[in-house]
């Protein structure tokens, strides 16, 4: 998550380090962010050196690494304590980390000092959601869209009904041998991640995963794991898939592709297996 507010842009390096991030090569943009920051280091410059580490934290959330984000960003607002960006990152790397209250409280801090700013809005959002508290959640998503509507478009929204046959679509579309696989291993659909899904792992995943694989690996034996206990399935949330969309066709598209990721964890694929098949 980036906002840029307080952005150094005369600063070269953060404007590289910034452009990669934008890009999507994180590794590059963590790299020289860095590096900007051993330099703001040397030179003493306490401001400069909390905003690499929001940007560097900024990439690092966005490898899947909100632990590490964390203790990026506790040393930006320990140098920096009105840091808005770093504020609003640490309480999306809090969230990230299942730490919900502690994410609501350093939102109260960021919107103190800054009530309008969209993507804290839709944090807000995201943990009224997950309260169940669906009217407070319909607010500060439309809020979020408000302020910047490029950002927070409408999501693609389809009835459960309907996202249903759009699953069962997905399943048909399987190779027979696949779906023979799966002959005893229910798909569901749910809304979002239930917190048990989340924390069952260690780290804890993403609240904003797309779906999930519960249960041992075909032909695995039960071990110590928790989930090898349970009977295997597969749940695909649907706002977050609804989210992540553009528009219709990609929802579809995404379905079949979650689908999938899920099917490749059952079969006992790890991720580094499954992004060398295009399944990450």
């Amino acid at each position: 998550m980036t906002t840029g507010d307080d952005a150094p842009g005369e600063d070269p390096l953060f404007t590289e380090a910034a452009e990669a991030l934008d890009g999507g090569d994180l590794e590059q943009a963590a790299a020289l962010a860095r590096k900007g920051a051993k330099r703001a280091r040397r030179a003493r410059d306490g401001e400069r050196l909390a905003d690499f580490l929001w940007l560097e934290a900024s990439a690092l959330t966005e490898l899947g690494e909100p632990g590490e984000a964390l203790d990026r960003l506790d040393e930006a607002l320990g140098r920096s304590p009105d840091h808005l960006d770093a504020m609003l990152e640490r309480a999306w790397a809090l969230f990230e980390l299942c730490r919900f209250d502690e994410a609501a409280r350093q939102l109260d801090a960021a919107e103190a000092r800054e009530p309008d700013d969209a993507w804290g809005h839709h944090l807000r959002g995201l943990l009224a959601e997950r309260r169940g508290e669906e009217k407070e959640a319909s607010r500060r998503f439309g809020q979020a869209r408000r302020i910047d509507p490029q950002a927070f478009p409408r999501p693609v929204s389809v009835s459960p009904a309907e996202f249903e046959r759009l699953v069962e679509a997905a399943l048909e579309a399987l190779p027979e041998p696949v779906r023979r696989y799966l002959s005893n291993v229910p798909v569901m659909v749910e809304p979002i991640p239930a917190l048990d899904d989340l924390t069952a792992s260690h780290p804890p995943l993403s609240p904003t995963i797309l779906g999930i694989f519960r249960g041992a690996p075909y032909g695995q034996k039960v071990s110590a794991d928790p989930w090898s206990h349970l009977p295997s399935s597969i749940v695909l949330y649907q706002r977050n898939l609804e989210r992540f969309a553009a528009d219709r066709h990609e929802l579809i598209e995404q379905i079949g592709v979650t689908l999938l990721h899920e099917v490749g964890h059952f079969l006992g694929l790890d991720e580094e297996e499954l992004a060398a098949r295009g399944l990450d």
